[in-house]
């Protein structure tokens, strides 16, 4: 099993779309030992309750904790909007103290002012997400000023998933979304891509895109994030072991999620089962 005497980063996610952060921080932080752990037996998280995502996540981080992680990324943006700051607030205090949690939204939402010239940003992001208003709310602390407007895109990542997002079939769902969001504001120049499977569609996004708008994509945001954050936190930093070492775990089949994960990885891996 796991040697207990790393303390890797963690980065959890219900399902493949984490990879693509994951990718980006080994890319750009690749001395540290790290572990991904994919709920996939019970993904999506999209379509599910707050308090369903929150059980969820909260035992998935516990899991990744067991595991000798003292940092866990939430590379999911409904874990991050909707069980990130209860696990913060309530749980980290009484469970592991010494211990942090955190999301893809917030460095997302902290830079995406450097961006924008013309004040209007667009969120495309799943039906949870969406509905949690995390966006909005995360971007109203940093730019008050900003107009948001979101669109929920429910088709992209079961397209993704069932690696449709080359075919044809993609091409429908993903200009009609985008012709939604951009008609409910015809001045957006900045758009987040608030779901860490969307990088896998970029090509098709920004088809059916105007050049003259921005994509912002979580995977470097989220590592560069990284960087500053064990600058400024040097215990953490200090902790987490450098053996440049990359795990893979799933609640699910192995065989099924290192099929799917070298979409998102970019490259073949090798993951192990896990239960609890």
């Amino acid at each position: 099993m796991h040697d207990l005497k790393k303390k890797p980063i963690g980065v959890f996610d219900s399902g493949y779309g984490g990879l693509t952060v994951l990718k980006e921080i080994v890319k750009q932080l690749p001395e540290y030992d790290y572990i991904y752990l994919g709920d996939n037996a019970r993904a999506p998280y999209g379509t599910r309750s707050f308090e369903t995502v929150y059980q969820y996540t909260l035992e998935s981080v516990q899991q990744l904790f067991s595991m000798g992680c003292e940092l866990v990324i939430l590379a999911c943006n409904t874990a991050s909007a909707k069980a990130l700051r209860t696990i913060q607030q309530k749980d980290l205090p009484l469970i592991a103290p010494d211990r942090r949690v955190l999301g893809v939204i917030r460095p997302t939402t902290e830079i995406v002012g450097n961006y924008t010239k013309t004040g209007h940003v667009g969120v495309l992001g799943t039906s949870g997400t969406i509905a949690s208003d995390s966006y909005p709310i995360e971007i109203a602390k940093f730019y008050p000023q900003l107009k948001v407007v979101q669109e929920a895109c429910p088709m992209w990542v079961p397209l993704v998933e069932n690696n449709e997002f080359e075919n044809e079939g993609a091409d429908f769902f993903i200009q009609k979304n985008i012709n939604s969001l951009l008609s409910k504001d015809k001045n957006i120049d900045t758009i987040i891509l608030g779901c860490t499977h969307y990088p896998l569609l970029i090509n098709k996004i920004k088809k059916y895109l105007p050049p003259n708008i921005t994509l912002l994509s979580q995977g470097e945001i989220v590592a560069e994030s990284l960087i500053d954050y064990l600058k400024r936190h040097v215990e953490i930093e200090q902790k987490s072991t450098k053996g440049g070492s990359v795990e893979f775990y799933t609640t699910d089949s192995p065989e099924n999620f290192d099929k799917a994960a070298l979409n998102f990885f970019g490259k073949a891996v090798k993951s192990k089962h896990v239960s609890f």
